[in-house]
């Protein structure tokens, strides 16, 4: 019996795509989500970077996907990277003023905790 490659594929990129959103959550969205939350203007500028990622990936016409989210991170991390942008040691403290990618990496988080749970498993 042969696997088709497609399915392989599928399910190697959507485990990469999770493992992605897991790291970038674990890493940002954890001090970040609770950062915004006791600060409402870091929460304002969350929102408008996540409002810019949905418009970005035609949020509006058609369901985000955990594929769809990780590829955008890795997009905007690689590109920053590749401009001298460096993480910050110390997120926690980063959230003070956060530059504007590590804000929408964060935005990105936001995103993903609204995705249906199901589709992160």
């Amino acid at each position: 019996m042969r696997v088709p490659y497609t399915r392989v594929t599928t399910g190697t990129a959507g485990h990469a795509a999770r493992s992605t959103l897991t790291l970038l959550t674990a890493s940002v969205g954890a001090t970040g989500l609770a950062a915004a939350a006791a600060r409402p203007g870091l929460l304002a500028l969350v929102d408008q970077h996540a409002a810019a990622v949905r418009d970005s990936l035609d949020g509006d016409r058609r369901p985000l996907t955990p594929a769809a989210l990780a590829g955008y991170a890795e997009g905007v991390r690689a590109a920053a990277l590749e401009h001298g942008w460096q993480p910050p040691m110390d997120t926690a403290a980063a959230w003070a003023e956060p530059d504007w990618t590590l804000t929408r990496l964060l935005a990105v988080c936001a995103l993903t905790r609204s995705l249906d749970p199901r589709h992160l498993v």
